[in-house]
């Protein structure tokens, strides 16, 4: 039988630890947050989640959970601020997945594999959530999956991963799958009144991460990160609703490594880019989380919440889906796998990510490849449209 793992403190916060010969994993009890996450456990130990600067300190007691805590990857139900009320729904930031206490289920080891399930009863559209985390021996892999069983109805929801970057300019190189759509966040996303900068062209549409508007009337590119320092925006984009894979990829050149995330992206229909470097001046960010961006695979319209995204929007008006809707005759499923792959210094951006049988295939824009472990039939039978 496995020893059960014990609620321990991790950079602050009673966390469950697992590992497998290759990864070692926490998640906070609060918000059932992923951080820290070992990898290649065995050679030099690659981390490429953020935590939050102020993880040890003491914070405003009405500070949401989810902020004191904030880390690695998380999943958000609904999705966004949550600042308006849907149907009498009010939900909290991120909703009760990203706030609340989570409960230990059960944890399973095998031979080859390391397993822990944690459940959440939600309150404010009442239902369950059940957290598997998988590990395999000889995969640098995390595979996550969500089950949700609750009342019927529209729903936002996103993975909330959040990746840290070397302190030095265009240290990683950002790619993803073909999209078909991408924007600005429509509204500025903070005020220089509010001690919060943004230098993105609110509401602006792009066609590559490469030429994306500013305020100043020029272009940026947000295929590179670092870059501009001292602000923070959000933009989003639509994956291609024609394919049934699709994916988001970090090359670090310098590290040798691609951080890399895989979805089925009829369940996760797009991704939200929060890039935050240094643009917030109130606590308890205080301009000091900086080199973070959030790769953020979601069902939504942008991140204001279930309100905006489960009325007519202008991605839905488009054809694009903004939620999902639980059933009641069946759970929603989400399945999302993330992994790090070894590269060497001729390994330039990630051009495309293909699935083969027991491996996925990274091939660069440079045409060098790299082959790595991951069972990509995991993305296979999530529910509910």
């Amino acid at each position: 039988m496995p020893q059960t793992p014990m609620l321990k403190p991790v950079a602050g916060q009673p966390s469950w630890t697992i590992t497998s010969c290759d990864v070692k994993l926490s998640v906070t009890r609060s918000g059932g947050q992923v951080a820290p996450v070992v990898f290649e456990r065995r050679g030099r130990k690659i981390e490429p989640y953020a935590i939050a600067p102020w993880h040890d300190e003491k914070v405003a007691a009405d500070l949401p959970p989810l902020v004191k805590v904030l880390r690695g990857d998380f999943f958000c139900m609904p999705f966004g601020v949550n600042d308006k009320p849907y149907r009498g729904e009010q939900h909290p930031l991120h909703g009760e997945t990203a706030n609340r206490n989570w409960s230990f289920v059960s944890h399973e080891k095998t031979a080859s594999a390391t397993e822990i399930r944690l459940r959440l009863k939600t309150r404010v559209r009442k239902g369950c959530v059940d957290k598997i985390i998988r590990l395999i021996d000889g995969q640098n892999v995390v595979y996550t999956r969500h089950v949700i069983s609750a009342e019927p109805g529209p729903m936002c929801f996103a993975h909330h991963a959040m990746i840290k970057f070397p302190d030095e300019p265009a240290s990683g190189l950002i790619s993803t799958s073909r999209f078909v759509h991408g924007q600005v966040f429509p509204d500025p996303v903070e005020l220089p009144e509010n001690r919060g900068y943004s230098i993105l062209k609110p509401g602006a549409d792009f066609k590559s991460l490469k030429r994306v508007p500013t305020i100043t009337g020029q272009t940026t590119d947000l295929s590179v990160y670092p870059a501009r320092r001292g602000y923070e925006d959000i933009v989003q984009i639509i994956n291609d609703p024609a394919t049934d894979f699709a994916w988001t990829a970090v090359t670090f050149p310098k590290q040798r490594y691609v951080w890399f995330a895989l979805k089925d992206p009829r369940v996760l229909t797009g991704t939200v880019f929060w890039i935050s470097n240094g643009g917030l001046h109130f606590a308890p960010w205080n301009g000091r989380n900086i080199n973070m961006m959030g790769l953020e695979e979601a069902t939504c319209y942008f991140p204001y919440g279930l309100a905006q995204s489960a009325r007519p929007n202008p991605f839905s008006k488009r054809g694009y889906k903004t939620v999902l809707r639980i059933r009641r005759d069946r759970p929603l499923t989400v399945n999302y796998i993330t992994g790090v792959a070894p590269i060497t210094s001729a390994f330039d951006r990630v051009a495309s990510i293909k699935p083969l049988h027991g491996t996925v295939r990274l091939t660069a824009k440079s045409g060098k490849q790299v082959e790595v472990p991951v069972d990509v039939g995991f993305l296979n039978g999530s529910t509910g449209r």
